[in-house]
């Protein structure tokens, strides 16, 4: 069930109904009942692997707290009621003090056997076929026949997104972070709640489990705000990311046919199609969740104003960069070790982020990349805090002016690894995207002609884009649709409806395409 779809249409209402109804003590019932039924509409077999995930998962997490609990009790307890006089008065302090901080090995061995399972299932599901092509293609240049084996899976919807936050659950219980979750009805609905669980938010235990133990009353404010959100979404998606697919998909999809701007342009349009794509998921699955009065995680903020590639990832996919933060980059060491281990930090938390994206060489290469601009920006003496360019507002705002496009051109250059079907693919782009730019005139004509794409399809498609720049633009200081919805009856309204107009107008008319990252 697409969030685009007329079954969504009827399924949320119906939701929302039953829920502000229901008993607060009785509604992780209703949502665990609508995140299985939408779950299982992509499929009844994918519930066996998200249910498995919830048992082994809550198993574990318990058996970990109450090991640990076990262990510091025993720790806690001296040896006798009163220590001998051979004892010094150190060792004594000593044995009093609590050793909390020691690890018990049952709980260590339970974290590491529940996160290889995660690991595993998503391996076999997501990258076993990729690791044994490549390995036996490894084996072949080393004159060592073997066929590669390969098995026709589905890869379950949401997968990457649900096993991550499955970990990241996993890791904070170890640590002592949060609680072991008892209600094993309130955790199934943590881990599966329908609005999050194909592309996430990757929610954290501390924010969204007290949410559900506690939940709220109706406030007619936070579901108007969720459905103005929910609007805006699908604005992006079905006007900008759906229109724009037809002409990224024509040449992606036929690239020795195109050359010369029509490839640029055809690279510009993905990067916005896919932060439509993605960030109009985001925005519908967080109006979803407010109007039932759960509050998820923001993903992005106005991404394409990065100022930088550090900052872009600050600002685009956050719940996955700060995942990867705090469970690849930190304890690699981050930024506490000398400059080449941070700089191997940095890459390895970007592969592994290319990685998680899809199994395809592409992927990586696309971290990759990402991963040494942000190496290479560490050297430029701008970027340290203590610069006059950090410190001066004037300064500032002048190398933003230099360094936003930059970043954007940045970025939409690794994008082309991202879309491209393989890396030979994206170096044609990368080689014949200029051809026959010494010629203006004609470098633009041809690509009219070689895309079908007129003045008029041109300005139908990219005058949308005017109400994006603007939205993001303000979102820097604001918080935008909450802007709009002080002002007076006859300011906010026209607002509204100007919106649904442009998304019955310029959306595709009977196209429900699916989102971009769901095959992720």
């Amino acid at each position: 069930m697409l969030f685009n779809s007329f079954g969504y249409a009827v399924f949320l209402p119906v939701i929302f109904l039953l829920h502000w109804i229901t008993p607060r003590k009785w509604r992780w019932t209703l949502l665990l009942a609508a995140s299985c039924f939408f779950y299982a509409s992509w499929g009844p077999e994918y519930l066996t692997v998200l249910f498995l995930t919830i048992v082994v998962s809550y198993c574990a997490a318990l058996y970990m707290e109450r090991a640990g609990n076990r262990s510091r009790g025993k720790s806690d307890r001296p040896k006798s009621d009163r220590p001998t006089g051979s004892q010094s008065k150190s060792s004594r302090s000593n044995s009093s003090r609590p050793q909390s901080s020691r690890t018990p090995p049952a709980s260590r061995t339970a974290l590491i056997l529940s996160v290889l399972f995660c690991a595993g299932l998503l391996f076999f599901f997501k990258y076993l076929n990729f690791f044994s092509e490549n390995m036996a293609l490894l084996l072949r240049s080393l004159s060592i026949p073997v066929q590669p084996l390969t098995l026709r899976l589905a890869l379950p919807i949401g997968i990457s997104f649900y096993l991550f936050q499955t970990i990241s659950y996993l890791v904070d219980v170890y640590q002592g972070k949060i609680p072991a979750e008892r209600h094993f009805g309130i955790y199934a609905v943590y881990i599966s709640f329908f609005p999050k669980v194909m592309q996430g938010p990757i929610e954290r235990g501390a924010s969204l489990l007290p949410q559900l133990h506690k939940p709220g009353r109706f406030h007619y404010e936070q579901a108007s705000y969720g459905m103005k959100l929910m609007a805006w979404g699908f604005f992006k998606k079905l006007v900008l990311a759906d229109g724009l697919s037809i002409y990224v998909n024509q040449v992606y999809d036929n690239l020795p046919s195109y050359t010369g701007f029509s490839l640029m342009l055809a690279t510009f349009f993905y990067a916005v199609q896919l932060y439509c794509d993605f960030s109009g998921y985001t925005d519908i699955a967080l109006g979803s969740a407010r109007i039932l009065g759960i509050r998820l995680t923001p993903n992005f903020r106005s991404p394409y104003f990065a100022s930088s590639i550090k900052d872009f990832w600050g600002r685009w996919h956050l719940s996955l960069s700060g995942w990867l933060r705090d469970y690849i980059y930190i304890p690699l060491g981050g930024n506490r070790v000398g400059r080449v281990r941070h700089a191997l930090n940095i890459m390895i938390t970007f592969l592994v982020s290319g990685l998680w994206h899809g199994a395809s060489w592409n992927f990586v290469l696309w971290g990759g990349i990402h991963g040494a601009l942000q190496v290479v920006e560490g050297f430029f003496p701008w970027n340290k805090k203590s610069s006059p360019f950090q410190t001066d507002r004037r300064l500032h705002a002048l190398l933003c002016i230099v360094s936003v496009p930059v970043t954007f051109l940045l970025v939409c250059f690794a994008w082309i690894f991202f879309r491209a079907a393989t890396i030979g693919d994206a170096f044609y782009v990368i080689r014949s995207m200029f051809t026959g730019i010494g010629s203006p005139s004609a470098y633009f004509h041809d690509c009219a002609l070689q895309m079908g794409l007129g003045l008029t399809n041109l300005m139908f498609h990219c005058l949308p884009m005017i109400p994006l720049f603007l939205f993001d633009l303000a979102s820097l200081k604001t918080d935008v649709i909450a802007l709009i919805s002080r002002q007076r009856f006859f300011i906010r309204w026209p607002v509204y409806i100007l919106l649904l107009l442009v998304i019955l107008l310029f959306s595709e008319k009977g196209v429900t395409t699916e989102f971009i990252y769901m095959q992720f």
